[in-house]
C-alpha cells in the first residue's frame, strides 16, 4: 500500500484500545495515531495533566507544527518568550522552530489534543519517557533521542520563572 492510499483511509482508535502511559506521577498520555497510521500526515495523543504537572519543558520542533487543543482545564503554554493561558476550547499552533512549553495552570488539571503534522513517529518516544518515569531509562536516553523524535529542549528563564509562580501558587509565598 502506497502512503496515499493510506493516507486517504479514515484512522479510528476506539478509546479502550488506545494505548496509555504514564508519563510521570502527574501526567497520562494516550496514543491515538502515528505517523506510520496516517501515512505521514500527522500524530496525534491526549495528554491528560493532574494539578501540579510539570508537563513538557521548553524545547522546539524543526520538522512539524504542533496544534494544541484544550479539551478541558486550563493551560499554560510557552511561545517563545511568553508564556499564554489557553481555557477549554482554545486551539493554538506552534510552527517548526518555535519554541514553547505547556503545563497546567497552577492549581488546574486539564486535558489536551495534541497534533504533529506532518506526523512525526513520536510513539516511541512516549514510550520512552515512561520508561525514565519507571527507571527502566536514564534521561540521558532522551537528550540522545532529540533528532530521532525532533524534541530540541533549551533553557527558558520565562518558562522556569512560569513554573516557579505555578510552585507557590496557595502557599502564600
Amino acid at each position: 500500500m502506497t502512503s496515499d492510499t493510506q493516507r486517504r483511509r479514515p484512522v479510528l482508535v476506539r478509546a479502550e484500545q488506545a494505548e496509555s502511559l504514564q508519563d510521570g506521577a502527574t501526567s497520562l498520555i494516550t496514543l491515538l495515531a502515528d505517523a506510520g497510521d496516517t501515512g505521514g500526515a500527522f500524530t496525534a495523543n491526549k495528554a491528560t495533566f493532574e494539578k501540579g504537572s510539570p508537563g513538557a519543558p521548553a524545547h522546539f520542533h524543526t520538522k512539524a507544527t504542533e496544534l494544541f487543543l484544550v479539551l478541558d482545564g486550563t493551560m499554560r503554554i510557552l511561545v517563545e518568550d511568553e508564556v499564554l493561558t489557553l481555557g477549554k476550547g482554545d486551539f493554538l499552533s506552534v510552527p517548526p522552530t518555535v519554541p514553547h512549553a505547556f503545563a497546567p495552570a497552577p492549581d488546574s488539571t486539564a486535558e489536551l489534543l495534541v497534533v504533529f503534522t506532518p506526523g512525526l513517529h513520536r510513539f516511541d518516544y512516549y514510550r520512552l519517557l515512561e520508561r525514565v518515569h519507571r527507571g527502566e531509562a536514564t534521561v540521558q536516553e532522551i537528550r540522545d533521542s532529540s533528532q530521532t523524535y525532533d524534541n530540541h529542549y533549551f533553557d527558558s528563564p520565562e518558562w522556569q520563572a512560569s513554573l516557579a509562580e505555578a510552585a507557590s501558587f496557595g502557599t502564600g509565598r
